[in-house]
Order: structure tokens, then sequence, then C-alpha cells
């Protein structure tokens, strides 16, 4: 009776990150403050390359991927790899929002994505990024990513 009750409980971790405050993890759901704080790193690390960290970038993508996403993910990392090695045009985004939807397991970012080329800021455009997620356990992967286009908009 006890083996059923501990295995049928949510399981629970607290986690104290840089942060001002304590977060916890159930099996039972993702909490917002959790989900808000992977987007923002997973952010940067997905809307932050250069050539030389393209390797890292890559592997660190795949690395927190559902097992399911993986090769399909890899695969459109890779063409992104390919468009920009040998190139020097880096990329990063400054952000200045973040929304989660915990029942959905989405959540959205906002800031300016900022395109250099050698050492020049040659673009800034506003753009908003949509991230899709999966929860099991408490294991919180990425299943995909990719920018928001607006009705009437090419990407």
């Amino acid at each position: 009776m006890m083996f059923t009750a501990a295995s049928t409980r949510d399981r629970e971790v607290v986690l104290q990150p840089i942060l001002p405050s304590e977060m916890t993890l159930s099996s039972s759901s993702v909490t917002p403050e959790y989900l808000e704080a992977v987007t923002r790193d997973t952010a940067q690390l997905a809307l932050n390359r250069s050539p030389e960290t393209l390797q890292y970038w890559l592997d660190g993508i795949v690395a927190i991927a559902a097992p399911e996403s993986r090769g399909a993910l890899k695969a459109k990392l890779m063409e992104i790899m390919a468009e920009q090695e040998g190139s020097q045009v880096t990329q990063f985004v400054t952000i200045d929002w973040i929304r989660t939807n915990p029942d959905e397991l989405t959540s959205q970012v906002g800031g300016v994505l900022h395109t250099i080329v050698g050492s020049r800021d040659v673009r800034r455009e506003h753009k908003v990024f949509e991230f899709h997620w999966k929860y099991t356990g408490v294991s919180l992967r990425l299943k995909g990513f990719g920018v928001v286009v607006k009705e009437g908009e090419e990407e």
C-alpha cells in the first residue's frame, strides 16, 4: 500500500536558481515562473548565435529538446548552420517581454533581433518568437520554436 501511495503522489523539487525567490517543480504541472525562467534561458540560447558558436548553439538546443522532436529540430538547425558557416553574420536578441501559457505549454518572447555583419549592425527588427514545450514528470523539454508571423506578412 505504501508503494502505491508513493508511486501515485506528485513529485516536487525545489530549485534555488539565480532569482530572488525559490521555485518548486511538481510532476502535476509546470508553474508560470518556471516556464518563464526556462523560456528566457532557451530564448537566449536559441536567438543568440555567431559563426564561432554555431556548434555550441546546435548542441545546446538539441540537448534540451524532447526526444521525439530532436531529429526534425536538428535538421532545421543544420540548415541554418550551413547557411551561416563561413559568414560574418551574428544575431542576438534583446528581450523586452515574455508571456507564458502553462496550460498549453507554450511561451512567447518579444524582443529586438539584431543582425550584425562584421562589426556593423545592419538590421534591427522587433520579432515575436513562440516556444512549444513538453512536460513529463518534472522534465520540461523543447518541442519546437519559431518566429510568429502575422497574417499578411512573409518571413
